[in-house]
């Protein structure tokens, strides 16, 4: 009579939240996963877009978590390959800030760590006739990872979801309530009647803490979160070819310059305190400024805030040592299991995305004897062994379409582009946008407004018209009339 709704009760859609469902869910728990906005609403989607082991960390001593990032680097490497990929990177060399040989030892260093088996070495490279200033002469260039972290949010949702996990999007946790008796939580919702769960998991980021407290749960036990905005703009391209660079800058910072979305380019990032409604983040003018001075010290090219097309703002939550500028502030992640109140409670604090697998891996195993399996099994669409022979193959089966356009559903959706292509293609927005793909993001992937596809499903909101971007929005005020949500909510519960 007094069963729970659920095993596992997942609060938040980010990516932590993402990958705990998925994992949960693989094991044969019965997973709820709600989100109070979109998923992949706030930070995750706010990211330098980087699958990495943080380079820089090592100047902190953070040794541990460069390996286990740089473990997790291989591991998603194989587990998506449509939406990650290697991207070579570009450190030009000023002995007014780091000695050469300070820097070579921390390559050889993260060389060492990576255990690299599809990432090339690090080496020295010589920059003469480049884009960079004539003062670089010669600097280093190493591997990393390049990811869509929205998407990446998303494949993990759906993954959890074909698991048999339910996903809900738009409903607010308000509180929780522990019932003792039965070991259980009430879940109070913003928007719906409230859920039981044997456990609760919160994970919601820049939330966490907010949670605890408006639920009379966050004793002394519970650590305190540092919210670090970090503010990227986009700029038309400004560099040949694929190579990105990572800039030193005379604070000791870094910022990085990387090739985004054919077109354009990507600076990013800041680091600065934040107080205030994470979703309400906005890049300052200070901070444009900061990145493009620090891309004037090293670029023969001149940036100027009016240059700036777009800036995105995520807000960071890390765990807060009490004392250290935000720049040293660990990004390694904290998981806090506590029985309490009586059913178990796990709440994450901090963390990256490269290392989110792994975050996801350790809270499951707080909760379920069952054995991992999310190292060997691949994301959505992500079964693709060879993506260039894919990608090939996919252009001349589709020869009737743009080949630009079946590039982007192939790095998009992998081998479920083909649910997209399989009958017409219905409504052209402009721009490369069609019926298909809006009702296989709306059937598939939650999507619920124009923002939610053109700045999260894809990147089109770069590209597109207004014009497009209007009908868009006009289509899907059209297509979630309230019969429309109930049965999408009928759906979504089934």
């Amino acid at each position: 009579m007094n069963k729970p709704d659920y095993d596992l009760c997942v609060i938040g859609g980010g990516i932590n939240g993402a990958g705990i469902a998925r994992d949960a869910a693989g094991r044969g728990l019965s997973v709820l996963l709600m989100e109070q906005g979109d998923l992949a609403g706030a930070t995750s989607s706010a990211s330098t877009k980087l699958i990495h082991g943080g380079l820089r960390y090592l100047e902190y001593f953070e040794f541990g978590l460069v390996h286990h990032a740089l473990q997790e680097r291989e591991i998603l490497l194989g587990l998506a390959p449509h939406i990650i990929w290697p991207l070579e990177f570009v450190l030009p060399h000023d002995a007014n800030l780091r000695p050469a040989w300070m820097i070579r030892t921390g390559l050889l260093l993260y060389d060492y760590l990576g255990k690299r088996q599809r990432l090339r070495s690090s080496k020295e490279v010589d920059l003469r006739g480049g884009p960079l200033e004539s003062k670089y002469t010669k600097g280093f260039s190493y591997a990393d990872c390049w990811v869509d972290d929205s998407r990446l949010v998303v494949l993990n949702a759906m993954s959890a979801a074909e698991s048999g996990a339910r996903i809900l999007t738009r409903t607010k946790c308000e509180k929780l309530i522990p019932d003792k008796k039965n070991r259980s939580w009430t879940i109070h919702l913003g928007n719906a009647p409230p859920v039981t769960a044997r456990i609760a998991v919160n994970a919601a980021g820049p939330w966490v803490r907010q949670l605890l407290e408006q639920s009379g749960l966050a004793d002394t036990a519970v650590p305190r979160v540092r919210l670090v905005k970090g503010s990227h703009i986009i700029v038309k391209r400004m560099l040949p070819g694929e190579r990105a660079y990572i800039l030193q800058q005379p604070d000791r910072r870094i910022v990085f310059v990387i090739p985004y979305e054919n077109e354009f380019t990507l600076i990013g990032t800041t680091e600065t305190e934040f107080t205030g409604n994470p979703y309400e983040a906005r890049a300052e003018r200070e901070e444009i400024e900061y990145l493009c001075a620090a891309v004037n010290r090293s670029f023969k090219q001149r940036l100027a805030p009016e240059d700036v097309l777009w800036t995105y703002s995520g807000v960071r939550p890390l765990l807060d040592d009490g004392g250290s500028k935000a720049t040293a502030v660990t990004r390694d992640y904290k998981l806090i299991y506590d029985e309490n109140h009586g059913p178990p409670l796990l709440s994450v604090f901090g963390g990256k995305i490269t290392t989110y697998r792994h975050l996801a891996e350790e809270a499951v195993d707080h909760l379920s004897g069952m054995e991992s399996w999310t190292a060997g099994k691949v994301l959505p669409g992500g079964n693709i062994p060879d993506f260039d022979k894919f990608l090939e193959e996919s252009v001349k089966q589709h020869a009737h379409l743009p080949p630009d356009l079946v590039r982007r559903y192939a790095r998009s959706y992998g081998t479920r582009m083909n649910r997209i292509l399989k009958g017409k293609m219905g409504r052209d927005f402009g721009g490369g946008l069609f019926e298909a793909e809006v009702r296989y993001l709306i059937n598939n992937e939650w999507a619920r407004t124009a923002e939610d596809i053109l700045w999260r499903r894809t990147k089109l909101g770069l590209h597109v018209s207004p014009e497009t971007s209007s009908a868009l929005e006009e289509y899907m005020a059209a297509y979630f009339t309230p019969a429309e949500e109930q049965q999408q909510k009928r759906n979504s519960e089934n």
